[in-house]
C-alpha cells in the first residue's frame, strides 16, 4: 500500500511517499517539496531512487502543489508510480481538534472540530484546514487521513491530563493537557523497544527542536507530556513562550497598552529562545552568540536547559526511574551543549554522559558512559513513517 505523507506549512508542501507492504516491509519511494506556494517562482523538488528533479514555476495553491507532486511521481524519468491512483491515501500529521483525537478520515465534521481549536493552535490548524478542504475538492476519490498528535498521549493517567479547573471546563470545553509531538514520541518508543530488546522499558523521550517537548513512556505508552492544552506550553520553543503564568496578562496589558491579541501574538511568535536571546530563533545562531560572550544568548540556553531538566526530573519521579533518556529532533540530535547541559551533575540518578561520545554523536548513538545505570541515546525521529503506518492501519481496519 502506497501512502503519501504530507507536512504542510502556510506556503509549503513537503512529502514522503512510502510503500508499506505486508509482512512489515517499509520502503521510502520518494520525497519532495513545493516551496513558496502562491508565488510565480515556486520551487518544486523531487528525489527518488531513479534520480532527482527540480524546477521553478507558478504554483497557485496546495491543491496545485499536490497535483504537481503526483505528476512528478508518475514522470517516466524520475517517477516511481505508474499512475496517481496508485496512492492509497494522503496522510497528515494533524495537530489538534475539539473532542477528536487518534486517527480519522478527514470529513466535514473533522474539519469543523479542527476549526473549533484554531485559536489554540493558530500556527498549525488554519493551513491544514485550508489545504485539506482544497485537496478534498480537488481529489474527491482519494482518502485523506488525519493522524492527530494528541492521540499517543491518551494513555496518560487522568490526573496527568487535568488542570485544577472547574470540572465542566475539562469535560465539556475540552480544556486539558492534550500533549503533542505524538508521532515523534511514538516512533522513539517503538525504536527504543527494538534497540533495548524489550517492550516494558521506561523511556524519557526529549524531542527538542523548533518546537520542544518531553514525554514519559512506560510499556510503550505515554504517561506524561510537557505540552498541555496547546503547543505554546511546556518548554520554551524557538519563538513560542512555553510555560507562562496567565495572571501576568493583566499586568502586561496595563504596562504595554497593547491589546490581548497583540500580547498573545508576541507570546506565540516573538518569545521563547528568540525573545530571551535577541539573537534569532535558530539555536545554532544562539550558541554561536553565546560562545562570543553574548550574555542574553547564554541566558536563553540556560533557560532552555533548566526547563528541560525540570521536566526530566519530574518524569524520573513519574516513572520511578528510567532505562533510557533519548534526545531527538534538530536540537536533541545535534546540540552537544544542550545534551551536556541537561545531563550535568545527574550521576546520583545513575545518569552519566561520556563526553567524547557526546561530542562525536551522529545518528543513532549511545552517548552515556560505561557504567551509567540509565542509557542516554541520540535517535533521529521519523514522524512520517508513523503517520504512514497509522493511515494504513485505518484503511485496513486495524488500530494503532
Amino acid at each position: 500500500m502506497k501512502i503519501l505523507v504530507a507536512n504542510l506549512g502556510s506556503t509549503s508542501f513537503k512529502y514522503r511517499l512510502y510503500d508499506l507492504a505486508d509482512g512489515g516491509h517499509e520502503t521510502l519511494l520518494a520525497q519532495g517539496a513545493v516551496e513558496r506556494i502562491g508565488s510565480t517562482q515556486a520551487k518544486v523538488k523531487l528525489k527518488s531512487g531513479k534520480g532527482e528533479a527540480e524546477m521553478v514555476q507558478p504554483v497557485a495553491d496546495h491543491g496545485e502543489a499536490v497535483k504537481m507532486c503526483l505528476e512528478q511521481l508518475t514522470d517516466k524519468s524520475v517517477g516511481v508510480l505508474e499512475k496517481a491512483s496508485d496512492v492509497a491515501a494522503i496522510g497528515f500529521k494533524a495537530v489538534h481538534a475539539k473532542a477528536l483525537t487518534g486517527v480519522q478520515l478527514v470529513t466535514d465534521e473533522v474539519l469543523e472540530a479542527m476549526e473549533a481549536f484554531s485559536d489554540v493552535t493558530p500556527a498549525h490548524n488554519p493551513p491544514y484546514i485550508k489545504a485539506m478542504r482544497m485537496l478534498g475538492e480537488r481529489f474527491p476519490d482519494m482518502p485523506l487521513v488525519a493522524a492527530f498528535e494528541t492521540g499517543f498521549h491518551r494513555t496518560m493517567p487522568e490526573c496527568n491530563q487535568r488542570y485544577a479547573i472547574p470540572e465542566h471546563w475539562a469535560t465539556v470545553y475540552g480544556i486539558r493537557r492534550w500533549g503533542f509531538h505524538g508521532a515523534s514520541h511514538r516512533y522513539i518508543s517503538g525504536r527504543m523497544a527494538e534497540i533495548l530488546g524489550r517492550n516494558d522499558a521506561k523511556i524519557i523521550s526529549c524531542h527538542l527542536g523548533g518546537s520542544s517537548s518531553l514525554c514519559a513512556i512506560k510499556d510503550g505508552k505515554s504517561q506524561a507530556c510537557s505540552l498541555g492544552m496547546s503547543p505554546q506550553s511546556g518548554l520554551p520553543h524557538n519563538n513560542r513562550v512555553g510555560d507562562f503564568d496567565i495572571f501576568a496578562l493583566p499586568a502586561l496589558l496595563k504596562a504595554s497598552g497593547k491589546s490581548l491579541n497583540e500580547i498573545l501574538d508576541t507570546l506565540a511568535n516573538n518569545s521563547g529562545l528568540e525573545g530571551v536571546s535577541g539573537a534569532g530563533r535558530d539555536l545554532r545562531d544562539i550558541e554561536a552568540e553565546a560562545a562570543n560572550g553574548n550574555a542574553q544568548a547564554e541566558l536563553a540556553l540556560e533557560v532552555f536547559i533548566s526547563s528541560t531538566r525540570h521536566y526530566l526530573g519530574a518524569y524520573l519521579v513519574e516513572l520511578g526511574g528510567a532505562d533510557a533518556i533519548v534526545f531527538t529532533g534538530g536540537i536533541g540530535e545535534n546540540s552537544v551543549r544542550i545534551r551536556s547541559g541537561v545531563c550535568r551533575n545527574l550521576e546520583w540518578f545513575g545518569i552519566t554522559l561520556d563526553a567524547e561520545k557526546n561530542n562525536t554523536a551522529k545518528g543513532e548513538a549511545l552517548v552515556s558512559a560505561q557504567g551509567s545505570r540509565v542509557q542516554v541515546w541520540t535517535v533521529p525521529t521519523n514522524e512520517e513513517i508513523v503517520v504512514a503506518r497509522q493511515a494504513k492501519d485505518l484503511l485496513t481496519g486495524k488500530s494503532r
